[in-house]
């Protein structure tokens, strides 16, 4: 097999496109897919994964999800894994789970922000 008869790859190439706020898999130069995130300090919303029809079942999803979760994993990143695919991607792969940013809990408690209304608890004191 020649050069210009060399096999496409099995796997696309995914980059960061921040200015897109996008991951973005390739073969070549053809746009096979997306995942749109939002990125706020060191957490990254993982929005939305699409995936061009022609390359739909090849895996393209999957290592666009994995791609972004390593990198935010290298970075020390947290991940909110807002797209329903990424939601199901990382119950299949648990070593991920660790990466999934967790919302500190409120105190639930009875001394707070709740009490009766009364009074202003404004003042100076």
């Amino acid at each position: 097999m020649s050069d210009a008869e060399e096999a496409p790859p099995t796997v696309p190439t995914v980059t960061d496109n921040a200015a897109e706020g996008r991951y973005e898999a390739r073969y070549g130069k053809l746009l096979a897919g997306v995942l749109r995130y939002k990125r706020a300090h060191d957490v990254i919303a993982l929005l939305h994964t699409e995936v061009e029809p022609a390359y739909e079942g090849r895996g393209v999803a999957g290592t666009l999800a994995r791609t972004a979760l390593d990198t935010a994993a290298a970075a020390g990143d947290k991940v909110v894994p807002a797209c329903p695919y990424i939601a199901g991607w990382l119950r299949k792969h648990p070593d991920y789970l660790p990466l999934v940013y967790e919302k500190p809990q409120e105190d639930d408690g009875e001394g707070g922000h709740g009490g009766d209304g009364g009074g202003s608890g404004h003042g100076r004191g």
